[in-house]
Formats: C-alpha cells, structure tokens, sequence
C-alpha cells in the first residue's frame, strides 16, 4: 500500500498551461491506473482557482483505462462561476487516448432551511472489523463482519460495510475530498459479486472483465479523510453484463457526509471486446 506522500504527490497538479496539468499515479502493481485516482484528480482540477467553494458533485465516465508508466494530462473547460455555484468539465487523458470526462459542480456553504440525514442502517466500529491487508501504507481498511471478497464461496447479501481512513493525511479540505473520492471506488463490484457463488474479486481481470463504467459522487458535508469513515454499500441489481449499485459515507459520530453510485461491468473474459479497449 503506497505511502501518504504518494498520494499526495499524485493528488498535486503540475499546471503546463492554462487550465491544463499535468500529474503522476500511484502504483498498485496492476497494469492499469486505480480508477480512484482518476476521480481524486478530477475533484482537484475542478477546484483549481475557486477558492471558498468545495465540490458538491461529480460525475465521471471512464471511457479507457490510464497506464501507470505514464504521467496523466488534464484538462480543465470551465463552464460557468457564481458566488454560489461554479463548474467545469475536467478530461484526463494519455495521448491521444482519452480516459475519463468528468463534470464538476462546486458550491459554497449557505445556512440551512431545512436539514435531515440518514443514519447507518447496520451498527459497527473500526476496531471491531477485521483489516482488509495486514502492513503499511496510509490507506487503511476495515471490513464489517470480516467479509473475504476473494472467497468466491464467501455467498452472501449484496451489501458491504467498510470503515476507511488515510493515515497521516494533511488537513487540507481539497485534499480530503480527493482522497474520500479515491476511496469510493474500490467495492461495489465486489458488493454486487455476493450473492453469486464462484464469483469473486480474485476472479477480476483473469476470468472476469470486470470495470467501472461511470461515477456519480455527492458531498453533503466536510470531514477529514484523516479520520475513520464509513462507508454503507448496497448493489440493488447486476444482470446483462452491467452491475449497479449505491453508498452513503459516514463519520463515526453517525453523520452522514456523502453518497455515491456507480454502474460497472461485469462478463466473463472473453465474451465480447471490452468496451473500453
């Protein structure tokens, strides 16, 4: 697991041009750049040059995957700015090889007129979930109920609880909403693989094609990425090759600080040309 200064490093834009930057990857010994990475960039690109505001949403369409070997480039089109909402639409790219497109919409706090929020639907706590990786490195995991994705006779409900933090994160609002991006997009195709018995993420990439095919992440409060979060996953429907599912985030006071969905893919190796080659 890399240290926080890589994911630091990968998290601060080298600016080439006007609205264009340029940033490196955090390796994971895949042949392929963590999707996460890619959502934490985007969050910081679209915040580059509005102070005072935070991102409320964004949505991303992965459309190839990025190499590791190769620096990133992004591309910052402003759409519009206000004093309470800005946007812009944020491309990553290699090359000519086009990766993600993302819209990103900021806002700056108002005071409430009305307010609710969920709680978790299932109680738990970080020192009662088992690690999901013994070892170093700054992102740390904990799986309620020590659930095993790689156990493809692990059969259970299409639902996945972790508790997540970024050990030694500097207090950087940017920063944490970068990192908290980069953490959601690691489990809910293993959330929706439960219930299907010889089915699991060792399977991924070997008898699997398996990949996130948008994101669409929403922020209701700040928080520290520093600090333990929770992160509640359901996956409602899988079915045609496509999986679907959906997650709030919460602080371990019980606030709820974020919500996210995303629709992937997930086939047998070989059944027809990724989409995404």
């Amino acid at each position: 697991m890399p240290t926080i200064d890589a994911f630091v490093d990968a998290l601060t834009l080298e600016e080439v041009g006007r609205g264009s930057y340029r940033a490196s990857n955090i390796s994971f010994g895949h042949a392929v750049v963590f999707g996460g990475q890619l959502l934490g960039q985007s969050i910081v690109a679209g915040l580059a040059g509005h102070e005072g505001m935070a991102v409320k949403t964004l949505h991303t369409v992965f459309a190839r995957a990025a190499r590791p070997d190769a620096p990133v480039e992004i591309t910052v089109d402003p759409m519009h700015a206000g004093r309470s909402f800005a946007s812009s639409t944020v491309t990553i790219s290699q090359g000519d090889r086009l990766c993600t497109r993302s819209i990103v919409l900021l806002s700056a706090d108002e005071p409430d007129l009305i307010r609710h929020g969920d709680a978790p639907a299932r109680s738990s706590t970080p020192e009662g979930s088992a690690p999901l990786a013994e070892g170093g490195g700054a992102w740390e995991v904990r799986v309620v109920g020590g659930v095993d994705l790689s156990d493809p006779a692990a059969v259970g409900p299409a639902e996945l609880d972790v508790w997540t933090r970024f050990v030694g994160a500097p207090e950087d609002p940017a920063l944490d909403q970068a990192l908290m991006a980069f953490a959601t997009d690691g489990f809910l195709i293993g959330t929706a693989m439960r219930p299907h018995a010889g089915v699991g993420q060792a399977q991924a990439h070997v008898t699997l094609a398996t990949g996130v095919i948008s994101h669409t992440l929403t922020f209701h409060e700040r928080c520290a990425a520093g600090e333990w979060l929770l992160f509640a996953h359901h996956s409602p429907y899988a079915g045609r090759g496509r999986s679907y599912g959906r997650a709030d985030i919460f602080r371990a006071d019980g606030q709820i600080v974020g919500s996210y969905v995303q629709d992937s893919m997930i086939r047998a190796m070989g059944d027809q040309t990724d989409l995404r080659a």
